[in-house]
C-alpha cells in the first residue's frame, strides 16, 4: 500500500485553522488545504497538501491514501516526537495487509529533519519537496522589493548598513577639507545615506507623528507646546553658558582636565536646564488639570528638577572650588529636604482629595 504523507513540522494546519491531526483520506486532505489557503494564502503548507492530493491522484494503485502529520510550534524535539505519534495513528488506521510504503512531501529542509522519524516507522519510497515557481519579470520584483522595504526587520537589517557605508565617504571629505570635485559626489551620497538611515530606523514616521502632534496640541491650544518651546530655548542657553563657563576656565587656568571641564560645563549650564525642566513639567501640569485627569504627584515633577539641580550646582561648586564643604552640604541638604517633603506633601494631598471625592460620589 503507498501511503503519500504530508509534513507540517510546525502545525501551521492547527493553529490557523483548528484542524485537528492527523488528517486522513482525500477528501478530508484537500478540504484542510482549502482551509489552510483561505486562511493564509502566502503559506507554503498550502502547497505541501495540494501536492499531498495531486500524488494521490497520480498513482494509480489500488490500495493508496493521502494523510497530513504536524508537529508543534516551538522545540524541534517536540516536534518531531508528536510527527511520530500521528504517523503511528495513521498506520493504525489504515486497514490493509500489505506492507506499507510512503513517500513524503514536505516544503523544505526544515520540515526533512523529521524523516528519520518517519522512517523508523515505515519505508520511505521517495521525498517530494514542493518549490513554488514565482515569476521573475519586473513587476514581480518590484513588489519584492516593496514588501521587503515595509518589513521592519528586514529593513533595519539591510537599509542600516548601507546607509552607514554610504555615510563614509562624505565623512572623509568632510573631515579632509578637501575642495575638489569629489565633494559633490560626497554631498550627494551621504544625502542617501541619511535617507536610508531614516527609511531603516523609521524616522520619517517619528517626524510625521511629532508633527500631528504638535497640531493638534496648537488647535486644542496645550500650554506644553509653549512652555516645551521655552524649555528648547533655556536648554540651548544652557548650553551656551556651559561653553561660556569651560572657556572663561581655560583662559584662566590654561588646559584643564576631562573631569573639570565636565564639571564646568554643568556648572554654567545647570541654572538654565533646571529652569527649562521647571517650564516643561508646569506646562504638563496644567494641561493634566485641563484634561481634567490632573493627579497631586504630577507636581512633584518641578520640585524633584529643583532637587537635582541644586545638587548638581552644589557638587560642581565645589570641584570648581568656588565654594566650600559648607556649601555643599547645605546644597545636598536642601536638595535631598525638596525631593523627600514635596513627596510627603503631595502624597498626602492626593490621598485626602481621593477620599474626599470618593465619599462625595
Amino acid at each position: 500500500m503507498l501511503l503519500v504523507l504530508c509534513v507540517d513540522l510546525d502545525d501551521d494546519l492547527g493553529r490557523k485553522t483548528g484542524f485537528k491531526t492527523p488528517v486522513v483520506g482525500r477528501d478530508a486532505v484537500e478540504e484542510a488545504a482549502v482551509a489552510l489557503a483561505t486562511a493564509d494564502p502566502e503559506d507554503s503548507d498550502v502547497n505541501v497538501l495540494f501536492e499531498g492530493v495531486h500524488l494521490y491522484d497520480q498513482f494509480d494503485e489500488e490500495e493508496r491514501e493521502v494523510a497530513v502529520v504536524t508537529g508543534t510550534n516551538g522545540s524541534d524535539v517536540a516536534a518531531n516526537r508528536k510527527v511520530g505519534e500521528e504517523v503511528d495513528t495513521v498506520l493504525a488506521r489504515l486497514t490493509t495487509g500489505e506492507d506499507v510504503q510512503a513517500i513524503v512531501v514536505t516544503d523544505g529542509a526544515q520540515d526533512e529533519s523529521v524523516i528519520p522519524v518517519i522512517r523508523s516507522r515505515v519505508p520511505i519510497d521517495g521525498v517530494r519537496r514542493v518549490v513554488v515557481r514565482q515569476a521573475q519579470d519586473l513587476e514581480s520584483m518590484y513588489y519584492t522589493i516593496k514588501q521587503v522595504l515595509d518589513d521592519p526587520e528586514t529593513r533595519g537589517t539591510i537599509l542600516i548598513p548601507m546607509g552607514i557605508l554610504l555615510l563614509v565617504y562624505p565623512l572623509f571629505v568632510v573631515a579632509e577639507f578637501l575642495e575638489l570635485p569629489g565633494v559633490t559626489f560626497g554631498v550627494v551620497s551621504g544625502l542617501l545615506g541619511l535617507y536610508l538611515l531614516f527609511r531603516g530606523l523609521g524616522v520619517e514616521r517619528a517626524i510625521d507623528s511629532l508633527v500631528d502632534r504638535a497640531r493638534s496640541g496648537l488647535y486644542a491650544g496645550r500650554v506644553t507646546l509653549v512652555t516645551y518651546v521655552v524649555a528648547t530655548a533655556l536648554l540651548v542657553i544652557g548650553g551656551a553658558g556651559g561653553v561660556e563657563e569651560l572657556e572663561a576656565m581655560r583662559s584662566a587656568s590654561g588646559d584643564v582636565g576631562i573631569l573639570r571641564s565636565s564639571v564646568a560645563l554643568v556648572n554654567g549650564a545647570v541654572v538654565w536646564f533646571a529652569a527649562a525642566g521647571v517650564v516643561a513639567s508646569l506646562g504638563r501640569i496644567t494641561d493634566e488639570y485641563l484634561r481634567e485627569r490632573f493627579r497631586w504627584r504630577y507636581c512633584n515633577a518641578p520640585f524633584y528638577v529643583l532637587a537635582i539641580a541644586a545638587v548638581l550646582e552644589g557638587v560642581s561648586a565645589y570641584f570648581l572650588e568656588f565654594a566650600g564643604a559648607s556649601y555643599l552640604a547645605g546644597a545636598l541638604t536642601v536638595g535631598t529636604l525638596l525631593g523627600v517633603v514635596s513627596t510627603l506633601v503631595f502624597a498626602i494631598a492626593e490621598s485626602r482629595f481621593s477620599r474626599v471625592r470618593e465619599t462625595t460620589v
